[in-house]
């Protein structure tokens, strides 16, 4: 798989996002996620995605107890900073718990060194330089090699930056989210930042798998959110049968589209689609070796754009959480 500069790491130009391998989008297979993961490896990525709190530290162990012997084949990205209390979720980026949390990392992911950290979400009650600088402090002790943001603001971005380097920022962007658009993404040229996006297929939406919401499991965490929901969903299905018949045109999956649609977006993001499902991991690489013309990526760009979709990307008590400039 060819390779992209993401700040100061080289990574796979796609990269895997671990988290529904243990939460999130029905239930875990073990056997599945372990075919997965040495399937990714053995096929070029090399950009590998997890967090502290995907299923409570489940996420993190998984990776470390099947990747263990193969650490040196991957470049470890993982984050702190959401908490899962008491099965209540919230924000700790206090020094103190971003330290705490480091190090509890460490222990799960079987390895010496996390390469980029992130804080997961930006904690109000704490100025982010105080944040940033509990992971200055793990990259000077060698715990981590470098630190990222996730789902900040361009401000954020810029303070952070200014109390230590920021390697890289990860949002959600895809088809149909441009939230990062354009103050996030002209910030981190700007400073030289790489950019992940997350969720690059709209948590399959679309990809055209997601027909009828009654055949997701009731704890699926796409049944909460707007999108997926009520009229909402029924519009947004619409969008998504158009582009499927984009991508028919060109030879291509809806997945495939989507996610030549981020790539083509800048040569140096590096999308990051979750996986747990070894025909994904296949259908995803080939991404790279499908000849979409300009045309349909701008077609396809142009279905999703401005007002065209409905309802949020997270339920209200998540979107006021959000750190927007």
């Amino acid at each position: 798989m060819e390779t992209r500069k993401l700040g100061e790491l080289t990574v796979s130009a796609l990269g895997l996002g671990c988290m529904s391998m243990s939460q999130a989008y029905g239930k875990p297979d073990r056997q599945e996620s372990e075919r997965a993961l040495h399937r990714a490896l053995d096929i070029g990525y090399t950009f590998l995605d997890t967090a502290s709190v995907y299923g409570v530290g489940h996420n993190e162990a998984l990776i470390g107890e099947v990747l263990g012997s193969r650490r040196g084949e991957f470049v470890l990205a993982s984050k702190c900073g959401i908490i899962n209390r008491d099965g209540k979720r919230g924000v700790d980026c206090t020094p103190e718990n971003v330290k705490r949390t480091c190090e509890e990392s460490l222990q799960r992911l079987n390895t010496e060194v996390i390469d980029l950290y992130y804080l997961h979400r930006r904690d109000f009650n704490v100025p982010i330089e105080e944040s940033v600088g509990a992971l200055a402090d793990c990259v000077e002790a060698g715990k981590i090699r470098y630190i990222g943001l996730s789902e900040c603001s361009a401000t954020t971005i810029r303070k952070a930056h200014e109390e230590h380097l920021i390697c890289a920022v990860q949002s959600e962007y895809s088809l149909w989210t441009r939230d990062p658009e354009p103050d996030v993404l002209q910030c981190c040229k700007e400073l030289g930042i790489g950019f992940v996006p997350f969720s690059p297929l709209g948590r399959a939406f679309l990809s055209g798998v997601i027909t009828d919401m009654s055949e997701l499991e009731i704890d699926d965490m796409r049944q909460t959110m707007p999108r997926f929901t009520g009229d909402n969903f029924q519009h947004n299905r619409k969008l998504v049968e158009e582009l499927i018949s984009i991508a028919h045109d060109s030879n291509c999956t809806p997945a495939q589209l989507a996610l030549a649609w981020v790539l083509a977006q800048d040569a140096d993001y590096v999308p990051i689609p979750g996986i747990k499902h070894v025909k994904f991991v296949e259908e995803n690489a080939r991404t790279l070796e499908c000849e979409i013309s300009k045309e349909a990526l701008s077609r396809a760009g142009n279905l999703f754009a401005g007002k065209a979709v409905h309802g949020d990307r997270y339920a209200k008590s998540q979107m006021i959480s959000l750190d927007v400039d």
